[in-house]
């Protein structure tokens, strides 16, 4: 019976999970202008009054951001019709629903390198997802591609492509983080030094990253997607984990 659920574990289970990390992956990385534009993005900014009276968000109206690795999704109220700018490796985020007050400067897109590490890991994720279905259901096709896929130098690059894709993505996942992280902490930060005469808004880093925040900045969150892209590359670790230990090789004989 353990048998039969580790092999089951290692050639139906690990491919599902490739593929539900490079979804969760595209969703991240496509977000909000292409799709998902009021659901998933790396930075928010919500019409709050949480910056000056602690533990209340009350019921603020105001203009709402979306912000994304390839633009932004912006309305001038919360009823308001969102408007999105076109995609680009190279944004510029749409601020001018911002109050003029507002410390917009401080809302600025990461380097387009960042963005376009991130397509290549995609690149090699849907490669890895591939070769790694190709392997794991070699025995069932035909002789000569079964022999083919049986050359450990095929599962080695196949690992490898995985291997890459993993570290390419959560890498530059991690440095968008940090990169979002820090304008959070000085946008809400300039908005608390003006007080009460200070824009009603507040700046939280995105669900494609993480759903918590501060205790001071909590609000609740109607967002059915919570830390995608975490949970993306948790997912994705197992198969290359598989992959690089040839689990799902050795499953299939």
């Amino acid at each position: 019976m353990i048998a039969g659920l580790s092999k089951t574990v290692a050639l139906y289970l690990t491919p599902v999970l490739a593929l539900t990390a490079i979804l969760l992956s595209v969703f991240a990385f496509l977000s909000p202008v292409i799709m998902l534009h009021d659901q998933v993005a790396l930075l928010t900014v919500t019409p709050s009054a949480s910056s000056f009276v602690q533990g209340s968000s009350g019921d603020v109206d105001g203009a709402n951001l979306f912000l994304g690795l390839l633009g932004s999704c912006s309305r001038a109220t919360n009823k308001a019709q969102l408007n999105c700018t076109g995609p680009t490796l190279s944004p510029v985020y749409d601020l001018s629903a911002l109050p003029r007050n507002a410390p917009s400067l401080l809302l600025s897109p990461p380097s387009a390198s960042t963005p376009a590490f991130i397509a290549i890991a995609l690149g090699f994720s849907v490669s890895f997802f591939f070769t790694f279905s190709l392997i794991s259901f070699r025995h069932k096709m035909g002789e000569r591609v079964s022999a083919a896929l049986d050359k450990p130098l095929i599962q080695r690059v196949s690992a490898w492509i995985g291997f890459f894709g993993f570290l390419i993505g959560l890498t530059s996942f991690l440095i968008i983080r940090m990169w979002f992280g820090k304008a959070v902490q000085d946008f809400n930060h300039s908005i608390q030094i003006q007080g009460e005469q200070g824009p009603k808004l507040i700046a939280t880093v995105g669900n494609a990253f993480t759903s918590e925040m501060p205790i001071i900045l909590t609000r609740p969150s109607t967002n059915k997607f919570k830390q995608v892209a975490w949970v993306a590359y948790a997912f994705y670790a197992i198969p290359v984990i598989f992959s690089m230990t040839k689990l799902n090789v050795k499953a299939s004989k």
